[in-house]
């Protein structure tokens, strides 16, 4: 079902002191930056072997991760993990009755194609399912 963890999503309020401290402590290459409206964020990406950091920042605090940073503060908000057919996994996931947040696939980061499972479902962890682009 799954190929691989993809990313862990961090919700952060400077995007920019998070960048300068992953690039200039962690020594991890910044990839991408992209504000993606249709989940209210600024996100970036940052490299780490073959899987990557994803660092949000909200764009209003109504968003889901503004909400978020105001429950529980900056922290992990969600662990991705990357599929080849994300319809096909969303079927066998419906099938087993797992609670999923998008029944169907929308655009991410890079134009990937992304759904995400209730925390509900999957041990309290937002978890986001990705297919990345053909270009990524």
């Amino acid at each position: 079902m799954f190929a691989r963890i993809d990313h862990i999503g961090v919700a952060v309020e400077d995007l920019d002191a998070a960048i300068a401290l992953y690039e200039q402590t962690y020594a991890m290459e910044l990839v991408h930056r992209e504000t993606v409206q249709a989940q209210g964020v600024e996100a970036v990406l940052l490299d780490i072997g073959e899987n990557h950091v994803e660092l949000l920042a909200p764009l209003s605090p109504e968003t889901p991760v503004g909400k978020f940073l105001a429950k529980r503060g900056p922290g992990i908000h969600h662990v991705a993990y990357q599929t080849d057919d994300i319809e096909l996994t969303l079927r066998q996931l419906r099938s087993t009755g797992t609670r999923l947040i998008d029944e169907q696939p929308r655009v991410g980061i890079r134009d990937s194609r992304v759904a995400f499972l209730h925390p509900s479902a999957s041990g309290g962890v937002l978890t986001e399912i990705v297919q990345p682009s053909k270009e990524h």
